[in-house]
């Protein structure tokens, strides 16, 4: 209901008139008692934080006294001089927000890279592991190192990484090692 008109009755009293509905229906009037503000004119909740920060937000400096404030907007409108002397710049820059990729790009460009050098492959089976199931993951491992050879010769991989150049550089040493497994196994 948007009508906010109020009409007086004969006492006095403030009372919304009856209006009808869309549906052909009567309301019936309603009386309004005193100091009742409708829901419109309610002013929004604004809360501590809120009000303060709007009150910092106009870049003076706090307990600046009102006469100083007033006569420095009216003098200039971006540096305000309160003390003399003393430069107080009210228009502030806005900080570009970064976006995800530039955020990245930054990051990336700090870090830098360093080369950790394991120790040499062991030809000897480790004592805690299944031979059988260690026999198993070396012909796997020779597996992708002939399937990533081939893709080499191919043509399909023109450019290895750094670490599959090391994983084919270690065939001797699993060829090694499967021959010792399946002397000491079969």
């Amino acid at each position: 209901m948007a009508t906010t008109a109020y009409q007086h009755d004969a006492d006095g009293a403030k009372f919304i008139p009856a209006t009808q509905r869309p549906d052909g229906t009567w309301r019936k009037p309603r009386r309004i008692k005193d100091g009742y503000v409708p829901q419109e004119e309610v002013p929004l909740y604004e809360s501590k934080g809120k009000q303060f920060k709007a009150r910092q937000s106009t870049g003076l400096p706090v307990g600046l006294p009102p006469e100083i404030a007033a006569e420095a907007k009216k003098s200039k409108k971006g540096v305000i001089q309160p003390i003399p002397g003393m430069i107080i710049n009210v228009e502030k820059k806005k900080k570009k927000k970064k976006t995800g990729v530039d955020e990245a790009t930054e990051k990336l460009s700090k870090l830098t890279t360093c080369e950790i050098t394991e120790p040499s492959f062991k030809t000897a089976p480790s004592t805690t592991t299944d031979p059988a199931k260690r026999l198993k993951n070396l012909k796997k491992k020779l597996r992708d190192i002939e399937t990533l050879e081939e893709k080499i010769k191919s043509g399909s991989l023109k450019n290895p990484d750094k670490e599959q150049k090391e994983k084919i550089t270690k065939k001797s040493e699993i060829i090694k090692e499967i021959e010792l497994l399946e002397e000491n196994c079969g």
